[in-house]
């Protein structure tokens, strides 16, 4: 999967906040894991990149401003 620095990821389960956009995250950091970022309370997590990767529900690329 093409992902980079910067896009946002629309995940499958939300980030237990329960805030409006708790299911998108901003990709801060990839590798082995990614880390990223809660859109609705900015809650940084890492996660392993194949459970990421199984997770994803849409991924927004930065420079396509579909969001």
């Amino acid at each position: 999967m093409d992902i980079s620095v910067g896009d946002i990821l629309e995940m499958k389960k939300a980030h237990p906040c329960g805030k409006k956009d708790s299911t998108r995250f901003l990709v801060l950091r990839i590798g082995m894991d990614f880390k990223l970022k809660c859109q609705g309370c900015g809650h940084e997590v890492m996660l392993p990149r194949v459970k990421a990767e199984k997770n994803i529900k849409k991924h927004f690329r930065k420079d396509s401003g579909e969001l």
